[in-house]
């Protein structure tokens, strides 16, 4: 049967074991009365949630989906009473300002949350899953009016948010939108224009919706500087028109491969009333803020719907007896068959998803406590070093973690075989909803590009050397013989990637599309760089506390050295196509594959 239990133990591996979180927190000021006691009761009862309230509606929303009635979207049978029960115990306010009614605890602790949230139910997932980016945007760059009107119902989780962005024309390439914005006597403005893509644009959970949208001013500069940022009710809060709708309506849903429970709307605005949030043409700054929050929930629910997927293909080939094994124990000599799980084909394909779901949890705890830190840490030259790291770290997280969300689905599709294929399993379920995750907030190649472009070469290597010198300090330090074998592999990769940083930079001088060429395998080695250090880490840990629970530990210490063993040497590869292309731009260029596209 398909189920989820939620991953207690493993996570308190990472946070307590190899992270010390609880400590770490208690250095601010704001969080020193966290402790690990408190942290494991918040963590528990969020998978107590998860598995209990949500996971039972993932295959309602599946099968029933949303449908559009008069305007009005209808969401799947139950998702409204979760999301009631998800407000009335305080999830929305978990890491918002006490100010605004929030429970003011870290970050840290919202990311384990929405870990399981996606674990479970990925498609109900997303209509809270953007209320702390929304909420982040406005309480950092809105009026106080405008913080005093909506913060505290988005906080409580009264009022669900979106993020209007996209258009029919332009996609990521928001320089392109079309979305006016006119200014009215008394401080709003007319924002007209449609929206597509529209996470959640409209529902029946909740009685309002806050639509944060980018629209241009009548004076306003051509491209991505021209684009200032609005907040538009659904319902008008107050004022002369409270309880008013506002002109803006979802005219169509479309109909998608997975996230079915989800309603992706298409959007109109006509003369919608809103009011500006931070300066005029400066509304992407604003908005990355709220991007950048969910670009981390979209790579920490990778992390969640991997692990669900490894849970079950792990219980279906300890079930599945299907062929003899080349190594039997003497108890099933007799036996016509063994269980899957005894070929050494099927234990690659789970224990490969372990090592990604386990590395990518801990890539993606050290970016929550980073983030943690990034805002309450009380030295301001330590707040800026881990905010230029979360920085870094972002794209990484997003691209890397979906991508193998979607990889971890595919092997669970492959460990049931044929009964992976059909819909009864549940299975081939999870590998249609994460599919969205790598096209989400910027697909994984412009990951890729902002990652090389914008947080690599724009500063010369300085941030992405930074982390490498805090890697190779660790790696310096380390005394353990069991894993001198590793530890040299980081050693060389640190140093490819420090060498291949170098001369990118300098050759893209000359080639200026050189990067853009290489910026996903550089991307994946940098994933690489960190998360084998993290494994060195997690390897190092479990040796420490082995005694404790040796079979627990064991199989820490055991998938290290697989993905040492068999998923590290990918960097080899991606090197070596870097190399390659460094040598192609120097001595013939490198080709435009137009022309060979365009042949019939």
């Amino acid at each position: 049967m398909f189920a989820y239990r939620p991953p207690l133990k493993d996570i308190q591996f990472v946070l307590a074991d190899m992270f010390q979180a609880a400590s770490v927190l208690q250095q601010y000021p704001e969080f020193a009365e966290i402790d690990q006691d408190l942290m494991q009761q918040v963590i528990e009862e969020a998978g107590r949630y998860a598995s209990e309230i949500l996971f039972p509606l993932n295959a309602v929303g599946d099968a029933e989906g949303c449908r559009l009635e008069n305007g009005q979207v209808k969401t799947p049978a139950g998702f409204a009473s979760a999301y009631h029960q998800f407000c009335e115990a305080g999830w929305p306010a978990l890491a918002c300002d006490p100010e605004y009614g929030g429970q003011g605890l870290p970050h840290t602790l919202n990311s384990v949350l929405y870990e399981m949230l996606n674990a479970t139910n990925l498609a109900w997932t997303m209509f809270p899953g953007l209320l702390h980016g929304a909420y982040s945007c406005i309480h950092r760059y809105a009026t106080e009016d405008i913080k005093k009107t909506y913060l505290p119902k988005i906080v409580s989780g009264e009022w669900l948010a979106t993020m209007c962005l996209t258009e029919p024309h332009a996609g990521s390439d928001l320089g392109l939108l079309r979305t006016k914005a006119i200014s009215n006597d008394d401080g709003s403005y007319r924002i007209t224009g449609t929206k597509i893509f529209i996470s959640g644009g409209d529902q029946d959970i909740t009685e309002n919706i806050v639509h944060l949208v980018l629209a241009r001013l009548p004076d306003a500069p051509a491209g991505s500087k021209g684009i200032s940022l609005f907040v538009v009710p659904k319902i008008f809060p107050e004022g002369e028109r409270a309880g008013q709708r506002n002109s803006l309506i979802c005219t169509g849903l479309e109909h998608k491969m997975g996230i079915h429970g989800s309603p992706t709307c298409t959007m109109q605005f006509d003369d919608a009333t809103g009011w500006l949030v931070g300066e005029p043409h400066r509304g992407l700054a604003a908005m990355f803020v709220m991007m950048n929050s969910a670009r981390l929930q979209v790579g920490i629910g990778g992390v969640g719907i991997a692990e669900t997927a490894y849970q079950n293909s792990l219980a279906y080939a300890n079930e599945r007896i299907q062929s003899r094994a080349v190594n039997r124990p003497e108890s099933r000599k007799n036996e016509p068959a063994d269980p899957i799980v005894m070929h050494p084909a099927m234990q690659r394909l789970l224990m490969s998803q372990r090592a990604w779901v386990e590395g990518g949890r801990m890539l993606t705890y050290y970016s929550a406590l980073l983030l943690d830190g990034a805002e309450h840490h009380p030295d301001p030259a330590q707040r800026k070093e881990m905010d230029e790291q979360l920085a870094l770290l972002t794209p990484i997280i997003k691209a890397v973690m979906t991508d193998q969300g979607f990889a971890g689905a595919s092997n669970a599709v492959q460990i049931y075989g044929g009964h992976g294929y059909v819909c009864e399993t549940g299975i081939e379920q999870y590998m249609r909803d994460v599919r969205i995750t790598m096209i989400y907030e910027g697909t994984n190649e412009i990951q890729a590009i902002d990652l090389l472009m914008r947080k690599i070469l724009a500063d010369k290597g300085h941030r992405l050397g930074q982390l490498l010198d805090t890697i190779d300090a660790t790696l310096a330090a380390n005394a353990d013989k069991d894993l001198s074998v590793a530890v040299t592999a980081v050693q060389k990769l640190t140093a490819t990637l420090r060498d291949l940083t170098e001369r990118v930079g300098q050759a893209s001088l000359e080639h200026p599309v050189l990067p853009y060429h290489v910026a996903s395998e550089m991307m994946r080695l940098t994933g690489h760089c960190i998360l084998s250090w993290l494994w060195l880490k997690a390897s190092q840990t479990a040796t420490t506390l082995h005694d404790n629970d040796p079979a627990f530990y064991d199989a820490k210490r055991h998938t290290a050295d697989y993905y040492f063993t068999y998923i590290l040497p990918e960097t080899l590869q991606l090197a070596g196509v870097v190399e390659t292309c460094l040598a192609r731009a120097k001595t013939q260029g490198l080709q435009d594959f137009r022309g060979d596209l365009n042949v019939q």
